[in-house]
């Protein structure tokens, strides 16, 4: 397995007011989320897998011809991802 691409995600800095800090805001720091590893399996293709802050992975993707497509695929996990709902039977 060649690694050939690593993104690591990070939460979205909050503001917070506080009364100790007297009513100023207080800016948290953005925590890591996750990490998208893209790598070439034997076979030759393309692929990336999603890693949970622990290291543990907890998504893999199918096998892409080019690192564009799969990166593409990565962008569309990213962008939907956000837009989810979760559904109980």
């Amino acid at each position: 397995m060649d690694l050939v691409y690593e993104e690591t995600l990070y939460s979205k800095p909050t503001i917070e007011y506080s009364k100790p800090a007297k009513g100023k805001p207080t800016k948290n720091k953005p925590t890591k989320t996750g990490k998208f590893e893209v790598y070439k399996d034997k076979a030759g293709e393309y692929r990336f897998r999603l890693k949970a802050p622990n290291g543990e992975i907890i998504a893999v993707g199918e096998g892409y011809k080019t690192k564009r497509a799969c990166m593409n695929g990565i962008q569309s996990i990213k962008k939907n991802v956000l837009e989810l709902k979760i559904v109980e039977p």
